[in-house]
This record gives C-alpha cells, sequence and structure tokens, in this order.
C-alpha cells in the first residue's frame, strides 16, 4: 500500500455541551462537555484509521490546547507527526439549546502566522511527503496565510512522485479553480462551492460533470470530484466522467461526511484500486458517516456492507 500523509495547519479542539435553553444575561449551566480533535486532515486520518487503513497526520500544535488536541489524537491511535504552531491551537465551541434543539457554534481564533513561519511549514510538508504516496491537504489555512498556500504545496511538490489531494474552500478553491501550471492530483468540492465558482445552478448530474471537465482541462487538477449531497457525486478526468450515486441511508449527522469520503477514496487509491472503485469507497464511507450521530465518523463495517449500494456509472 501507498503511504498517505494528511495535512491539517488550523486545526480545532471542538468543545460540545447543551443547556436547557440559552437565554442573554445569567449563568448557563452547561452539561459535562465533549471534547474532540477538529480539522480536515486530522478527519481524513482518522477516517482511514477507522476503516482499517494507515495514514501519518501532519499537525500544527501550539500551547496547552494544542497538548490536549495531541493527547486525544494520540489515544484515538494516530501516527502524527506534530509541527510547532507560533502560538496557541485554536478551540470552537458548539451549545445546543436543548428546548429548541437549536445549535450555537463559536469559533475563536487560531495564531496568526508570519511568512516566515509558511516557509518553514511549507519546507517540513515536502520533507516528509512520501514518495510514491499521498498527501491529503484538507481544511483551512491558518491566520496570515495566503490563498495560493495549497497551490505552492502542490507547486513544491511537482518534482517528485507524490500525489497531492486537496479538500479546501474560500479563496484558495477559487485560486485552485482558475487553473494551475502545477496542479493537485484530485481537487474535490461539494455542490454549493461549485456553484459559487460558476455562479450558475447545476441541477442535474450532467452539468456538474459538464463543470468539473471544464475545471480540468483548464488545468485545475488532473481530477476533479464533486459531492452533489444526498445525490452523490460526481468525477471527471479529461477523458472520463463518473457518477455514484448515494446509498439510501437513515441520516443522524452530516458532520464528517465530507472528510470521510477523501478517506475512504484516498485509501482505496493507495491501495491501488482505479478511480471507479475509490470512488465508490468514498461514496460509501460518506454514506457509513451520515448513519453515526454527532461528530463520529464512519464506521468500517457500514462502510463494507454499503458498498455494494454505491455504484459507479459512466455519465
Amino acid at each position: 500500500m501507498s503511504k498517505i500523509l494528511t495535512v491539517t495547519l488550523n486545526p480545532a479542539l471542538d468543545i460540545a455541551t447543551s443547556v436547557d435553553h440559552v437565554v442573554p444575561g445569567v449563568k448557563l449551566r452547561c452539561a459535562q462537555p465533549q471534547f474532540d480533535p477538529g480539522g480536515g486532515g486530522i478527519n481524513v486520518a482518522r477516517a482511514i484509521h477507522l476503516l482499517g487503513g494507515e495514514a501519518q497526520a501532519f499537525v500544527a500544535l501550539g500551547g496547552d490546547t494544542g497538548q490536549s488536541l495531541r493527547q486525544l489524537l494520540e489515544d484515538a491511535g494516530l501516527d502524527l507527526i506534530v509541527h510547532k504552531a507560533p502560538g496557541d491551537t485554536r478551540q470552537s465551541i458548539a451549545v445546543t439549546d436543548l428546548s429548541l434543539n437549536d445549535q450555537y457554534r463559536f469559533m475563536l481564533p487560531g495564531p496568526h502566522w508570519q511568512m516566515s513561519d509558511i516557509d518553514r511549514v511549507c519546507a517540513a510538508i515536502v520533507e516528509h511527503a512520501p514518495r510514491g504516496g499521498y498527501v491529503v491537504l484538507s481544511g483551512s489555512g491558518p491566520s496570515g496565510s495566503r490563498a495560493d498556500l495549497y497551490a505552492r504545496i502542490c507547486r513544491e511538490l511537482a518534482d517528485s512522485d507524490t500525489r497531492v489531494i486537496v479538500d479546501t474552500s474560500g479563496p484558495a478553491l477559487t485560486l485552485l479553480a482558475l487553473g494551475q501550471q502545477k496542479p493537485p492530483y484530485v481537487l474535490r468540492m461539494d455542490q454549493a462551492e461549485a456553484e459559487g465558482l460558476t455562479r450558475y445552478a447545476l441541477p442535474r448530474r450532467q452539468d456538474t460533470a459538464d463543470f468539473a471537465q471544464e475545471m480540468v482541462e483548464r488545468g485545475a487538477a488532473e481530477v476533479v470530484i464533486i459531492a452533489r449531497g444526498a445525490d452523490g457525486s460526481v468525477l471527471a478526468t479529461e477523458k472520463q466522467r463518473l457518477f455514484v450515486a448515494a446509498a439510501s441511508v437513515t441520516v443522524c449527522s452530516r458532520v464528517g461526511a465530507g472528510d470521510s469520503f477523501v478517506g475512504g477514496f484516498t485509501l482505496a487509491l493507495a491501495r491501488g484500486l482505479p478511480l471507479d472503485q475509490a470512488l465508490s469507497h468514498g461514496s460509501a464511507a460518506a454514506s457509513a458517516a451520515v448513519m453515526t450521530e454527532g461528530t463520529e465518523l464512519c464506521r468500517r463495517e457500514d462502510a463494507e456492507r454499503l458498498l455494494a449500494e454505491s455504484i459507479v456509472v459512466p455519465i
């Protein structure tokens, strides 16, 4: 199996709790909090581990919060490469109002990175990137980084035989979608992000496939994947257009579905499976993730069972 390195430069310690009712001006007595590691690359590595694979997780951590997050990741059995962040790791807090079942989410800021910090972390990622393997760049960049951070990492790995898989959003996605001289191997996004790039609706699978292939042709990536939510996902290369239908499952929580998809997809590629089978494995992992409560990711037994329903067809 090829080696996998996931990268998380803006992780968070996720804290979840609840109160009977949220009201201003009084002390609210919260339930016992639940602590979870947060960040796209972290979740991808966790999903790969849950699916029976192996991945190293490159994580930028700092301060006491960073130490708490590191302990959670080690307890989860992840193989860590810890890079020292230039400040305390951020926290995110989710409070559920039990009377209305509304959730309030508060995202605290993380450390601000200088360009010298960015230079050091890019060099470290290139140093640890597995030759002949995969690097997964997932989630947002740290405060102070530019929109071209992930594009820069792709350029710096372009002369190696490492393949880069990117799942990001915002300005970083917009820049990559314009096309690069040294694009990633895979660029993944969801339907809303794709429609934000096109500025028009993509109601049909055919429309989504057309746009995905257009991005391949302009040099956004060799492979573009667009998730169409409950409908499934579209994959396009220069010569191939595929669709995988989402398995029919009861949805408990959509948290972590995208990261589970990337985990299942990357693990399948690392095991030498072709793109169509990797797409099926990614979709099965995503469907398995929505069956679990809260921030729990996919379960291996569910993902393996749902493979039979995750059927790939050409478009």
